[in-house]
């Protein structure tokens, strides 16, 4: 059946009103692993120092009845320093901007505000886990901070050709050079287990492995399917979790001869089939170091329009790098392997 003649439907009308939400949906990711599971220090210069040590290596000790006193050779603690780097976020929104009636939002410059912070910590965060040397810094280049990656060189699995990062000294300094990672390879468990003992040797306890999403399914797939590794289900589904049957397929804590460590995907760890890196770390051993904490500055006003500045001022402060390591040079789209 048809409309009857000159029926005036939906179609016709140019007053209808839009039916927009007032909820505004943000998919961004904002998790933030190695920020958000090492520690927290303040600095009060742009170059932050601290001190590494390591014991003698044990001996069997044993003295005759009366032996007379020598003193022991002593070694003193190396002093290590990383540079600071400052991350902000400018905003300049109009008055008319924060007056009109807007749909999810009340406040222009407070929804602006609340959207860089998130965009400032992730950005924190990508420095933070990228290779690259610390930067000094002048009048004309920003200073910076060395990553994650850079820091380690003790415990380095590198591809062929690969080279470990240095200091501007020869054990104290900062980070001049962040080594490279050589030829890629697929990841193996047998390589992956080598640094978890490495690090334990070393003195570290290793409690978090941090990849890449691509390679944390490939850990997942591998450490299924392997006949010499079991998967074991320790969380209680329920007698109907989601209303039906559930498929275990990812493995999310791995329990090594060395401790039990969290396999964490981060979304912004190196990645590809050439850079991707894996990082065994004693998170203990690592923290945020801040000269000035996340702040929102009120620059003064120009024309009719607000301006804000949202920064942070921080560095890694890698306590003792030995506790920790890595597995460069990895082609995380090819398969895990024995």
């Amino acid at each position: 059946m048809g409309q009857s003649t000159n029926t005036h439907d939906s179609y016709d009308l140019g007053t209808n009103r839009e039916d927009l939400a007032d909820v505004i949906q943000n998919i961004s990711p904002t998790e933030t692993p190695f920020t958000s599971n090492v520690g927290r220090s303040s600095s009060k210069a742009t170059y932050k120092e601290w001190s590494i040590d390591s014991l003698a290596a044990a001996a069997d000790n044993a003295h005759i009845d009366g032996d007379e006193f020598s003193g022991d050779a002593l070694t003193d603690a190396d002093k290590v320093g990383n540079y600071h780097q400052i991350s902000r976020k400018d905003l300049v929104v109009t008055r008319r901007a924060n007056k009109v009636d807007k749909a999810g939002k009340k406040s222009e410059i407070a929804y602006q505000i609340a959207k860089a912070g998130k965009e400032l910590k992730r950005d924190v965060e990508l420095a933070a886990t990228k290779r690259k040397v610390a930067v000094v810094g002048n009048s004309t280049t920003a200073s910076q901070s060395a990553g994650v990656p850079a820091w380690i060189r003790t415990n380095d699995a590198l591809g062929a050709t690969g080279a470990s990062p240095t200091l501007s000294g020869t054990t104290s300094g900062y980070v001049d050079d962040a080594g490279t990672v050589g030829t890629a390879r697929a990841l193996s468990e047998a390589t992956l287990m080598s640094v978890i003992k490495d690090c334990y040797d070393q003195g570290g306890n290793p409690d978090m492995i941090m990849c890449s999403t691509e390679m944390k399914q490939r850990m997942s797939t591998f450490l299924f399917s392997s006949n010499s590794r079991v998967a074991t289900q320790y969380q209680d589904q329920g007698k109907s979790p989601r209303g039906g049957a559930t498929v275990i397929g990812a493995v999310d804590v791995y329990v090594t001869d060395f401790g039990v460590v969290d396999i964490v995907p981060n979304r912004f760890s190196p990645s590809g089939a050439t850079a991707s890196e894996v990082f065994v770390l004693d998170s203990d051993k690592w923290c945020l170091s801040y000269l000035d904490g996340y702040k929102t500055e009120t620059i003064s006003k120009v024309g009719d329009a607000e301006r804000r500045m949202l920064l942070v001022d921080w560095t890694v402060e890698s306590k003792n790098e030995a506790a920790s390591g890595v597995v460069a040079a990895i082609n995380d789209t090819t398969a895990m392997v024995a």
